[in-house]
């Protein structure tokens, strides 16, 4: 497993790990639909990422006419 895999397994893990500690402890409510959500599947995006290199956001970018010679996600 790459560098890059393992970072953004962790920060998935990170952010999606505040936000379940935020809820059980009373900070927020992900019962109700809010923008956190987007921030919770950012972190599950760059989970998933570290272990399929997979990334919607670099094909997203590739579509737009962005290019990256060093991408680290596969299109």
């Amino acid at each position: 497993m790459k560098v890059f895999s393992v970072i953004g397994i962790f920060a998935g893990l990170v952010i999606m790990g505040s936000l379940t500690a935020a809820h059980f402890t009373g900070q927020v409510d992900l019962t109700e639909m809010s923008w956190l959500w987007l921030t919770f599947f950012v972190g599950a995006n760059l989970f998933q990422m570290g272990f399929t290199g997979f990334c919607p956001a670099t094909k997203a970018l590739y579509a737009i006419g962005i290019k990256d010679q060093q991408s680290g996600c596969k299109l």
